[in-house]
């Protein structure tokens, strides 16, 4: 018997910690409710199943949309999206100087460009978390 929607977004949720998946942000400091995103679009046959859910903040599901794969400014090559599913945030980012974020990959840095990572509202929500202990999270 599969969950029902409930149940997996309650799955998705907690595994999440209150942070968006790709950006690392965390979700008491923002006015907006974070949302479920398809890792794998609905539309390239993506299914609703927790193991293709994860939970980003409206900027990076805006950025990120239906595509899996974007340009990497270092190659100009296409590269696939960091996939919170598949692959571990430490092994294609790291925290940079000004609490950026840096991609150490192909996938990494593609996934900085599309997301729009670094932007300068997200850079001050950063320091904003700092003064509540929530920056640098876990990763």
């Amino acid at each position: 018997m599969s969950a029902s929607w409930a149940e997996t977004v309650r799955q998705v949720t907690a595994r999440a910690a209150g942070r968006c998946e790709y950006c690392r942000m965390h979700q008491s400091l923002q006015g907006a409710t974070f949302h479920i995103e398809h890792v794998v679009p609905q539309a390239a046959g993506g299914p609703d199943t927790a193991d293709n859910l994860a939970v980003a903040c409206p900027s990076c599901n805006l950025g990120k949309s239906s595509r899996v794969r974007a340009r990497d400014p270092e190659t100009g090559e296409d590269a696939p999206l960091f996939n919170p599913r598949a692959d571990r945030w430490a092994d294609h980012f790291a925290w940079g100087e000004g609490r950026t974020v840096v991609g150490l990959t192909a996938a990494g840095r593609a996934t900085v460009a599309a997301l729009n990572l670094n932007h300068p509202r997200r850079v001050r929500i950063r320091e904003a978390e700092g003064l509540y202990d929530l920056f640098p999270p876990d990763v």
